[in-house]
């Protein structure tokens, strides 16, 4: 079967695409922003991408057109679809039919958090021997692919609250039918969609409903938002884990060490080779859910030492002249502040620069402008970029940021050149975005090479 995907690249559409071609089928798709690392996946893979929405891909129509929640009516691709009759689905439709139907899914859902969680629990699950499969929407450090089959009947996945396409409009998550259902945490997010938090509280308690009175939900315990979504309605066992005492895993931290307590354990160290207490929170919840299938606590431990990190959670992408570049997926304030803070945390003595591109819809509306300046709070120097697509005027922003440390530009080139000339021996510039950021990190790599070879 040919299947042809309209919007491969986002993190879902990829990985997709990538278990798809596993399963034997011909695959091809097209995206209006083609970038690393989704697009370098996607072609190790053998996997065609245009770019653009012109029509003429069509021809010869494929067996299946499976639609991204990205696309919308009016898109030629979308219209000629529509006029043809041929046949489409979205993509966690298609992932439900075609994968799901029989696997022992383990979901990962929250507002921050997924992505790491997510392979952290792939990586215990391989470590045991399980072959399990998994959707990730980034790329795994311990693996060469986002998206697998895998050897047994287990299943990891991603479970995003966002919308499945623009014919259907629940959340993607209602698709997967978890049996091990994992709730990191709960905010307000993708405002372009929700008005508030009591509309995401709803589709979680929809995903709640899918669970079997078997399985196991794993929740954050020191969450009102959880507590409230799992009051509206549960028949799951519930097993929760945080920092209060009444949690039956507790985790603990002394400076920047961190401990768990419970189920056997008595202060045993938690080491996921990532910096920060988010990715304590991320680690605990995954050895929870490794748990459930049968990974002991102690063992899970133990492979969690070798876990590599996700691209693009705090990947650091080059060294030059002495500057450090790292690459992290932010998107919201409280993961702006939480990525910060863990790097604040190590012992490098020189400055935190952040580079933030306001970029995710959520982020374009302004949502969270006025949490933005305190979640920037541990950087040095902040500089931001004024994207075109930006509903609002970011040098607000810069200006609302303390002690003068905020500079704004519109003009990507600008930002690299004066970011460049600016940086010194010893800095750690943090690049945030959820996109491509124009190839900011090369770009800069490459300015700071530039100045080095001048002044040489």
């Amino acid at each position: 079967m040919h299947i042809h995907i309209l919007g491969i690249c986002g993190t879902f559409m990829g990985s997709l695409a990538l278990l798809a071609r596993e399963a034997g089928h011909t695959v091809s798709g097209c995206d209006a922003n083609v970038y690393p690392p989704m697009s370098d996946l996607l072609r190790a893979g053998g996997i065609r991408i245009t770019e653009g929405f012109d029509p003429a891909q069509l021809d010869p129509a494929p067996d299946m057109v499976v639609v991204g929640n990205a696309m919308s009516r009016g898109n030629p691709l979308v219209e000629t679809v529509l006029n043809r009759g041929l046949p489409y689905t979205s993509g966690p439709q298609w992932l439900a039919e075609n994968v799901l139907h029989d696997r022992w899914v383990l979901a990962v859902s929250g507002t921050h958090g997924k992505t790491t969680t997510a392979g952290m629990l792939a990586w215990l699950m391989e470590s045991a021997g399980l072959q399990p499969g998994f959707l990730i929407g980034g790329a795994p450090g311990n693996f060469p692919v986002s998206a697998r089959l895998g050897g047994t009947r287990f299943f990891v996945i991603e479970a995003d609250e966002y919308d499945t396409a623009f014919f259907d409009k629940r959340s993607k998550f209602v698709h997967f039918r978890p049996r091990t259902l994992i709730i990191n945490n709960l905010e307000h997010d993708h405002a372009d969609i929700f008005p508030d938090l009591a509309a995401i509280q709803r589709q979680f308690h929809h995903l709640v409903r899918t669970v079997p009175g078997d399985g196991l939900i794993i929740a954050n315990g020191d969450q009102a938002s959880i507590a409230e979504t799992l009051a509206m309605g549960c028949w799951t066992p519930v097993q929760h884990v945080g920092q209060h005492a009444d949690n039956a895993l507790r985790l603990g931290s002394t400076g920047t060490a961190h401990h768990l307590s419970g189920f056997g354990l008595h202060q045993a160290v938690l080491d996921s080779g990532m910096p920060g207490a988010h990715n304590a929170a991320n680690a605990a919840a995954a050895l929870l859910a490794a748990r459930h299938v049968g990974v002991p606590l102690k063992d899970g431990l133990r492979s969690l030492r070798e876990f590599r990190g996700m691209r693009r959670r705090q990947e650091l992408r080059g060294e030059t002249a002495g500057v450090r570049v790292y690459d992290d997926f932010a998107h919201h304030p409280t993961a702006i502040a939480a990525t910060l803070e863990a790097m604040r945390q190590t012992d490098d003595a020189g400055r935190l620069i952040a580079v933030l591109e306001p970029r995710s819809n959520t982020m374009r509306l302004g949502t969270h402008r006025q949490q933005l300046p305190a979640s920037l709070d541990q950087a040095d120097r902040v500089w931001l970029y004024q994207g075109p697509e930006v509903d609002w005027p970011v040098d607000d922003l810069a200006m609302a940021i303390s002690d003068g440390r905020g500079q704004c530009r519109d003009d990507l080139d600008r930002l690299v050149s004066d970011l460049a000339r600016e940086s010194r021996w010893g800095d750690r510039i943090v690049i945030m975005s959820n996109g491509g950021f124009g190839g900011i990190h090369q770009k800069l790599l490459q300015a700071l090479e530039s100045r080095q070879e001048t002044e040489a």
